[in-house]
């Protein structure tokens, strides 16, 4: 008679990736309950950027990427016609899924246009809906970010710091499917006004990349003024964006935040203008 077989670390084992009606992947779902981190993708980027992510943070969280429309999956569905509407549309999708029961704790994780999102989703949900956190990655404060998208940023530009140019680079087709995606975020982003409101209660959490070529002169610490949580900013490895399809992201960090443990002081300091 053979000894039964140790179960196999997670990151060994085949999950499937779960959808939740349109607008939600669970990229590894998990068989228990345990912090439920909601991801909010850069402009032009699919919820499947955050798979490597999901895998490195499990068991400790499962990720659930938001899905935007206008690409993959979802390549027919209309994106919403200004920035507004995008944050009511996502903030719908979501909301069943905050049941905010017992042990049942949930954040926001989002870089660069998906920064704006998740902290704008999270204003327009009820007070009491709120997430327990937000990380902020690779974006300016909401009220410096207004005319910045179509500024800094480019479609070209963007699809090199995905890490998706050198898969698409011999497919003409799909190359312009990446940029169509990425033009369309950025021209929802444009549409972006900040309006002056009480800060939230979430912990916010501001990161930005070492070698970030967009936030060279982007003050973090304008952040604070948007929580009256915890609040910390720091830089850590990486670029523009920290979480891509072949780079799981600030794991650490994220888990230590997860787990109510306080994260490392930085390496360096973020760069102010």
């Amino acid at each position: 008679m053979t000894a039964p077989t140790a179960p196999a670390p997670f990151a060994a084992r085949v999950v499937r990736p779960r959808a939740e009606g349109d607008w939600l992947l669970v990229p590894a779902p998990q068989d228990h309950r345990p912090f439920r981190l909601f991801c909010f993708p850069h402009a032009g980027g699919d919820a499947t950027a955050y798979t490597p992510l999901a895998r490195a943070l499990a068991p400790v969280a499962e990720v659930w990427a938001i899905r935007p429309p206008a690409r993959g999956g979802r390549s027919r569905h209309p994106m919403p016609p200004d920035f507004d509407a995008l944050v009511a549309a996502v903030a719908e999708a979501i909301a069943p899924h905050l049941t905010g029961g017992a042990g049942e704790r949930f954040g926001f994780y989002g870089q660069s246009l998906g920064a704006l999102l998740a902290y704008e989703t999270a204003r327009a949900l009820p007070a009491d809906r709120r997430p327990e956190l937000i990380v902020a990655a690779g974006a300016p404060a909401p009220a410096r970010w207004n005319g910045r998208a179509t500024k800094d940023l480019d479609a070209a530009g963007l699809l090199r710091m995905t890490g998706l140019e050198e898969l698409v680079r011999d497919e003409p087709e799909l190359a312009e499917l990446a940029l169509r995606a990425i033009r369309t975020d950025l021209a929802v982003s444009g549409t972006y006004r900040y309006r002056p409101h009480p800060p939230i209660g979430s912990a916010l959490h501001v990161l930005a990349g070492a070698d970030d070529p967009v936030l060279a002169t982007t003050r973090l610490a304008d952040w604070a003024a948007h929580t009256r949580g915890g609040f910390s900013h720091r830089t850590v490895p990486g670029g523009h964006l920290l979480a891509t399809v072949d780079r799981p992201g600030p794991v650490g960090l994220l888990s230590s935040l997860v787990a109510g443990r306080p994260a490392a002081a930085p390496a360096t300091a973020p760069r102010e203008p």
